[in-house]
């Protein structure tokens, strides 16, 4: 996509924010609906985005599109919202009440896979409080399946710990979908605090329908790092378990007697003092 010379300051940051970095921003996703969208898919499609706020763009319009036979709508769409992860819900006669998740790759397509709906409880039936808004959530993925098989793998990639999404492949075409909220309890037996996963909803039950994957030499370039990205380990510097950076410093002997202090005159040493400390080291030297 062609981009013209920008003339303001605000231009240039703007074209700077999208541009690759070393360390890339948080993936976005937007949610956008098909020709003939139903009312249990629309609900849906809003309760999943409201799970993955802020990181999220919805259109409320219906979009003819096609992902498998064309998806150049839904790269112009991850071109304009910056978005390389997308959700697009349709419902037809052939294929009902189905949703498509994706994820691109420089503006492109990279993997999709289209699931039917089979069961849906939506999250009004479970009377539980909601989760912070922009939590991160803990993904967990059940089942042998997901190791075993590379077509569920690549699925389970295109997937403060408060939400937790549980992931269970029952077979090779069907995936569960349960969300929880996590609840800390007092314990009786100990000071650390009992931990109780509460269903809050949605509940999906999907069957793999369709599938689109990138090649390996594609997927391999999506995996590749920059070489500063690829530097050696450094000293003293790790990553806890949640990503942030923790290092020590090493710093001198620090030299007190060089600082440069506010100079108080009632501290200052006088005539005598000097005298007596001038006496006592020529004593120590005949000594």
């Amino acid at each position: 996509m062609r981009v013209e010379k920008v003339k303001t300051r605000r231009g240039k940051k703007f074209l700077e924010d999208r541009a690759p970095k070393l360390i890339e921003n948080d993936k976005t996703a937007f949610f956008v609906k098909g020709n003939k969208c139903s009312e249990v898919l629309n609900k849906m499609l809003g309760e999943l985005y409201h799970l993955r706020k802020p990181l999220a763009n919805r259109l409320q319009r219906n979009n003819d599109i096609h992902p498998f036979e064309d998806d150049s709508l839904l790269c112009r769409f991850s071109y304009k919202f910056d978005a390389s992860l997308f959700v697009f819900g349709s419902s037809t006669k052939k294929r009902p009440t189905s949703l498509v998740f994706g994820r691109m790759y420089d503006h492109q397509m990279l993997d999709m896979v289209e699931m039917r709906v089979e069961k849906f409880v939506s999250s009004d039936e479970f009377k539980t409080e909601g989760v912070t808004l922009g939590v991160k959530p803990c993904i967990i993925l059940q089942g042998h399946l997901f190791e075993s098989n590379g077509t569920l793998q690549r699925v389970g990639n295109l997937m403060g710990i408060e939400l937790v999404i549980s992931l269970t492949a029952i077979s090779e075409e069907r995936i569960n979908f349960r969300v929880y909220r996590a609840v800390l309890k007092k314990s009786m037996e100990s000071s650390t605090p009992k931990v109780d996963l509460v269903e809050m909803g949605p509940n999906i039950d999907f069957k793999i329908d369709r599938l689109k994957l990138a090649s390996d030499s594609l997927f391999k370039t999506a995996l590749k790092k920059p070489q500063d990205v690829q530097k050696g380990p450094k000293k003293n510097v790790k990553f806890d378990a949640f990503g942030n950076k923790v290092a020590q410093v090493h710093t001198g002997r620090q030299r007190t007697d060089t600082i440069q202090t506010r100079k108080v005159k009632a501290l200052k040493r006088s005539a005598n003092v000097k005298r007596f400390d001038n006496e006592t080291d020529v004593e120590m030297d005949e000594g």
